[in-house]
């Protein structure tokens, strides 16, 4: 798993944009969150950049058409203010409840399950353990499938959830499919999580022309290419790995130049290749960015043993 942060301001935008056209009518709060997102903390950040948090389905109704008080219509507006507390303010716990309402209100309102899911997902990246409720999440995701077989991003969603649980295969089961979809408006996310679940799987090797398409459908995905890196250096074709690693890093894009892992694991490849010199200054870069974390911790011990 990855411990790194990662701005997911684009996805909030795209969310937003979805909500504003189905719905007809937004507030100020959520053109903020497209304009200003906010940068994630810990593993799950990366995941929520690359899953798309709503749905292109329509919402359970016209929200306009709704006298005050109609439960659909106060469920679509508990969406926005947890949306808003997430992603603008971040305050999960708080945007958690509100989107709890939401499905309390509108047991069939597919949107705010996802919505659900992917907040109990951020907890995982952000809080301690005993905070981290993939059952949650899972449950909440395959309600919005349930809902909106359809659902993509959802499927999407859960198909995450699965692979953090280690469920590779049911994970790919789910993906695969949506590699395959015209449908799927952003279909690098899909090849970039199939790839990443061959990769926790143990194959590598069907793992790197997955990865491959996700980063040639978005350059811009550096996660992407990282774990391209990882793939190539596991099948041991090191100079392919010290590529995929440079274009992540290079990235011209919010987060890239601080993946930590990326330094780690091309260190790693420096190493094997006998480039101590470069070693050392991807371990010094990766110790400059977190000294405390799971990965600065492993740079300093592998940068003590080069001393």
């Amino acid at each position: 798993m990855l411990s790194v942060d990662r701005s997911i301001s684009a996805i909030t935008s795209r969310l937003v944009g979805q909500l504003r056209r189905r719905s007809g009518q937004r507030g100020s709060t959520l053109r903020q969150a497209a304009l200003l997102g906010r940068m994630g903390a810990g593993v799950l950040a990366l995941q929520l950049a690359a899953i798309g948090l709503l749905g292109a389905g329509p919402l359970s109704g016209c929200g306009g058409s709704r006298p005050p008080g109609d439960p659909t219509r106060m469920s679509e507006s508990e969406v926005d203010i947890a949306i808003d507390l997430w992603q603008v303010r971040g305050q999960p716990r708080e945007a958690l409840d509100h989107g709890l309402r939401a499905v309390e209100l509108d047991p069939e309102n597919a949107d705010a399950s996802h919505l659900v899911s992917l907040i109990y997902l951020d907890f995982c990246g952000q809080s301690a353990l005993d905070e981290c409720h993939l059952d949650e999440a899972e449950k909440h995701a395959r309600r919005a499938v349930a809902l909106r077989p359809d659902f993509l991003e959802a499927q999407n969603t859960l198909a995450v959830i699965l692979v953090h649980q280690q469920r590779y295969d049911d994970a790919i089961a789910l993906l695969e499919p949506i590699t395959a979809n015209i449908l799927y408006r952003t279909p690098e996310i899909a090849w970039g999580n199939l790839g990443w679940a061959y990769l926790e799987s143990g194959r590598p090797k069907r793992a790197i022309p997955a990865l491959r398409k996700a980063v040639a459908a978005q350059p811009l995905f550096c996660v992407g290419n990282y774990r391209l890196g990882l793939a190539h250096a596991r099948v041991r074709e090191l100079q392919q790995a010290l590529e995929a690693f440079d274009r992540a890093l290079e990235t011209d894009a919010p987060g890239c130049a601080a993946l930590q892992d990326a330094y780690l694991e091309r260190a790693r490849v420096h190493h094997a290749l006998g480039e101590l010199e470069h070693t050392r200054a991807d371990l010094d870069r990766c110790l400059s960015l977190h000294k405390s974390t799971p990965v600065g911790k492993e740079c300093s011990r592998m940068l003590s043993r080069l001393q």
